[in-house]
Order: structure tokens, then C-alpha cells, then sequence
């Protein structure tokens, strides 16, 4: 067998401390794993939008998820009032939002009560 040497184990362990300092901070925030949009007969708008998130309890949660314009209008906010912690990845819908007739695509996006906004995002194209 061949062992690498004290120097070269130094290396290694040097660029292992060098990578996962390199690496973004990923975790924590809360993800848009699925969502869809449907028009209701009155012209408003219907979103089930699906998070996942590592709920650790009422100190940290995903707590919000919006529908964003192209233009960052929020034209709406569906409020999570409380942690998910058994209940990953989870569902919510949120029903009468007013988008404009010329707005194309919307993004939805959630919110973590400690790392705010930030974890992946979906975009839904409202013309299909």
C-alpha cells in the first residue's frame, strides 16, 4: 500500500478546509420545490405553491411565500403562521391574486424567518 506523506496529508486537509470554506452557504433557507397557477373565471389568480425547508421550530421557519412580478411588484404574500417540522415539503394555496393582463411570468419565492429570502426560486409562465 502506499500512504501518502506527512506533507502531502497536509495538502489534502488544506484544500479540504479551502473547498468547504469556498463553498455558498446554502442551507437553512427555504426552497420553491414546486408551484402551480390557475385562472379562475374572474380573472384572478390561484397559487399552490409547495416549500421545503428544515423547520426547526417557531425560532426558525419558513415563514412567507410570494408571487413577484418581472418588474419586483408583489402581487401576492401567502403568511405561514407556523412551523412545519413534520410536515416537509408542504403545500399551501393562496387564492385572489390580481395580476395585471400584460404580466407574462411571475416568480414565486419564500421567506425563512432567519435567513429571509434566498433559497431557490420557480418561475411560472401564466400565458399556458
Amino acid at each position: 500500500m502506499i500512504y501518502p506523506s506527512r506533507s502531502g496529508v497536509a495538502g489534502i486537509f488544506a484544500l479540504a478546509i479551502w473547498c468547504v470554506q469556498a463553498m455558498p452557504a446554502f442551507s437553512g433557507e427555504a426552497d420553491v420545490v414546486d408551484a402551480a397557477a390557475t385562472r379562475q373565471p374572474d380573472g384572478t389568480w390561484t397559487f399552490a405553491v409547495t416549500v421545503s425547508h428544515a423547520d426547526e421550530g417557531w425560532e426558525h421557519y419558513a415563514n412567507r411565500w410570494d408571487v413577484v412580478g418581472p418588474d419586483g411588484t408583489v402581487y401576492g404574500q401567502r403568511e405561514l403562521l407556523h412551523p412545519h417540522v413534520d410536515e416537509q415539503p408542504f403545500t399551501r394555496s393562496l387564492s385572489g391574486v390580481v395580476i395585471p393582463g400584460d404580466v407574462a411570468r411571475v416568480v414565486i419565492r419564500a421567506n425563512d424567518s432567519v435567513h429571509g429570502l434566498g433559497g431557490r426560486e420557480m418561475e411560472i409562465d401564466l400565458r399556458r
